[in-house]
C-alpha cells in the first residue's frame, strides 16, 4: 500500500509499505476513505526528529471502512464504516472506567512514562503506524473504532476522530457558568471548533489569532475577533475588567513570539537522536506566548484550559501570577470516547451546529500530503485544514 512516511526534518514522502495485518485477535484493518493533517502533525513535521524514526508512518485522524477483523472481534464486522480515535484504549482499565482514555494503562508507554499510545505519533506515544495512508491496523478495534452511518459525507464524522472531542473536552475543561465568557487564543483547527461549540453552549466568545482567514471564519460562527495584540482590551471591556471565566489555549508549544526558545527548539531538533533525546526529555522548552497570554485573559478564581500540545519540562511558569489570581489549569490528551456519545447527534443533525463541514479548506490525494503539510505550517492559502483522500 501507499503511506505518507517521515522520512527527514520538514522531510515527508509517500512511498510503498508492506499491508498491515492482523497481529492480535482484537485488530481490525481499515480501509481509510478520508484522514486529516492535525495541527499537532506539524510538530512532528518539524521537532519531534528525534523521536521518529525514518519510514515511520503518520497520521492520527482517520476513517474508513473495515476490511478485515480478528478472531476475537465480536462487535465490528467487515463493511461497517468506522471513524478511529486517535488515542489507543483497551474501555476496561481504570482510566478508562474513569473517562481517561489517554491514560489507558493497557496502552501506556512505559519506556517514556508517557500515557495511551497514539496512532502515528513518535516513539513517545508507541510509534504505531498512523492513518495517512490506504489501510490502517486498529489494535483493540471493538473500543477503538466508532461505528457511523452510510448517509453523511466523511467530513460530516471524520474529526470526531481528534479535532472536535478534543475542543468539546477544551470547552468543558475552561469549567465557563451559564453565559459566561469564553477567552479563546489561537483560530487554528482545533480552536476553531472551541469557538463554535462556545458559541453553541451560549458563551460569549472572544477569539484571537494572527491570520485574518482565520478570524473571518471564526466570526461567521457568532464569534468576537481579534489580533493577538487587541484581545485583553475587548475582553477587559466585555467583562468590566475582570477577565474571561474560562480561556482555552488551543496553541500549544510553537506559538509565535521568543525568538530565543525557538531558536533552542530548532537546534534540538537537528541534533544526534542520541544527544536530542535526553535533551528533549530534561531540558526542553516551550514557546509560550499564548499561555502566558491565556493566564493574564483570565479573572481571578477562573480556569485556563489547555489543548495545545506542550513537551518541555523545563518551561518557566508565571507562578506568582496563578497563585495569587486563584487559577485552576485543566489540559491534556483529548478522551476521545468519552465524548463521543455527546457529540455523535451534533454530527448527524441536519443544521450542522458545528460546521463540520465549513472546516476544511483543501483536500487532497495522498500523493499531495507532503506538499500540503508545508502550506499548513506555512499557513499558505488560507489552510486552516487540510483532509487527505488516499
Amino acid at each position: 500500500m501507499k503511506a505518507l512516511t517521515w522520512q527527514g526534518r520538514r522531510d515527508l514522502a509517500v512511498v510503498d509499505v508492506p499491508d498491515p495485518r492482523i497481529e492480535e485477535p482484537g485488530d481490525a484493518i481499515v480501509r481509510i476513505t478520508s484522514s486529516a493533517i492535525c495541527g499537532s502533525d506539524l510538530h512532528l513535521y518539524e521537532l519531534f526528529g528525534p523521536f521518529l524514526d525514518k519510514g515511520d508512518i503518520l497520521g492520527h485522524e482517520p476513517m474508513g471502512v473495515v476490511v478485515e477483523v480478528g478472531a476475537g472481534v465480536t462487535k465490528l464486522k467487515v463493511g461497517d464504516r468506522v471513524v478511529v480515535p486517535f488515542n489507543i484504549s483497551c474501555g476496561e482499565c481504570f482510566m478508562c472506567r474513569h473517562g481517561l482514555q489517554s491514560q489507558c494503562e493497557t496502552t501506556q508507554v512505559t519506556e517514556y512514562g508517557s500515557g495511551a499510545s497514539l496512532f502515528g505519533y513518535t516513539k513517545l506515544y508507541g510509534q504505531v503506524p498512523g492513518g495517512q495512508a490506504e489501510y490502517l491496523r486498529v489494535p483493540l478495534a471493538d473500543y477503538n473504532s466508532v461505528v457511523v452511518g452510510a448517509d453523511l459525507p466523511d467530513e460530516r464524522y471524520l474529526f470526531l476522530s481528534d479535532i472536535l472531542p478534543t475542543a468539546w473536552q477544551g470547552v468543558q475543561y475552561a469549567q465557563v457558568p451559564d453565559g459566561g465568557t469564553l477567552a479563546v487564543m489561537g483560530l487554528g483547527p482545533v480552536g476553531q471548533f472551541v469557538a463554535r461549540i462556545g458559541a453553541h453552549l451560549g458563551y460569549r466568545v472572544i477569539a484571537s489569532d494572527p491570520v485574518a482567514e482565520r478570524r473571518a471564519l471564526a466570526e461567521k460562527y457568532g464569534v468576537q475577533v481579534a489580533d493577538p495584540d487587541e484581545i485583553e482590551g475587548l475582553v477587559s471591556e466585555a467583562t468590566e475588567g475582570r477577565g474571561a471565566d474560562g480561556v482555552v489555549d488551543a496553541v500549544g508549544m510553537e506559538a509565535h513570539g521568543n525568538a530565543l526558545v525557538s531558536a533552542f527548539q530548532k537546534a534540538t531538533a537537528v541534533l544526534p537522536d542520541a544527544l536530542a533525546r535526553p535533551l528533549m526529555d530534561n531540558a526542553g522548552v516551550d514557546r509560550l506566548a499564548a499561555l502566558h497570554s491565556a493566564i493574564d485573559l483570565a479573572r481571578r478564581g477562573g480556569t485556563v484550559s489547555i489543548s495545545g500540545v506542550y513537551a518541555g519540562d523545563a518551561d518557566v511558569m508565571p507562578m506568582k501570577t496563578m497563585f495569587d489570581k486563584q487559577l485552576t489549569l485543566k489540559m491534556g490528551q483529548c478522551n476521545v470516547k468519552r465524548w463521543v456519545d455527546t457529540l455523535l447527534p451534533l454530527v448527524e443533525d441536519p443544521a450542522d451546529p458545528l460546521g463540520t463541514t465549513d472546516l476544511v479548506t483543501h483536500t487532497v490525494g495522498l500523493d499531495d500530503a507532503p506538499r500540503m503539510y508545508e502550506v499548513f505550517q506555512k499557513k499558505e492559502d488560507g489552510c486552516i485544514k487540510v483532509v487527505v483522500k488516499p
